[in-house]
């Protein structure tokens, strides 16, 4: 019972009480490998973190000839919808280090995407604001954003492709009270899913 329902501590206990080069060991070993293996297959987080992994991993590779990285990216669609914030704030959405989306913001500047503006209520402060530029760059983006979409719910039908999206919003939702942060990453009260990347 041990075993089966707790495949690491099942695997020490074979470790404590069978010979490691045993054809029983042997055998236990195996099913308790396949065991772990299929949890971690049903598991809750993993699937969501290599979900995650698997759409910014496609976004990327399509949006290269676009030439602009996916945080690149993030930065724009969120600068889309928060113009006018200043830089320490859009850390605190991106959940980057000030000294991280200095740099960034320092590259996009140079390549005429973004525009820093000073704050007239702090001179120390400067204000993000998009370019004309960045503006068609956010529909190319979009675009590849509804590609990778369309791809990873392939073989789904509209209601399931709503159903899936309702229960993403319902975790974030309840993760997002505990946290006291449930405004990050909503576009309103609805709370909608982030549209312009995946």
């Amino acid at each position: 019972m041990l075993m089966s329902h707790h495949p690491v501590l099942g695997l020490r206990f074979l470790q404590g009480c069978l010979p490691k080069n045993s054809l029983a060991y042997d055998k236990h070993a195996y099913y308790i490998a396949r065991m772990r293996n299929h949890s971690l297959d049903r598991s809750f987080g993993f699937l969501l973190h290599d979900v995650a992994r698997l759409v910014r991993k496609r976004y990327e590779q399509r949006a290269r000839p676009l030439g602009l990285t996916r945080a690149q990216w993030q930065v724009l669609a969120y600068l889309q919808r928060h113009e006018g914030i200043n830089q320490s704030g859009l850390a605190e959405l991106l959940e980057l280090e000030p000294i991280t989306i200095a740099r960034l913001l320092d590259r996009m500047e140079e390549a005429g995407l973004v525009e820093r503006r000073a704050d007239p209520a702090d001179r120390r402060a400067r204000l993000m604001f998009l370019t004309e530029r960045a503006r068609p760059m956010l529909q190319c983006g979009r675009a590849v954003g509804d590609e990778v979409r369309a791809e990873a719910c392939s073989g789904f039908d509209a209601v399931e492709r709503e159903r899936l999206v309702d229960m993403l919003l319902r975790v974030r939702a309840n993760l997002s009270e505990k946290r006291g942060d449930e405004g990050v990453g909503s576009t309103g009260p609805q709370g909608k899913l982030l549209e312009t990347t995946p």
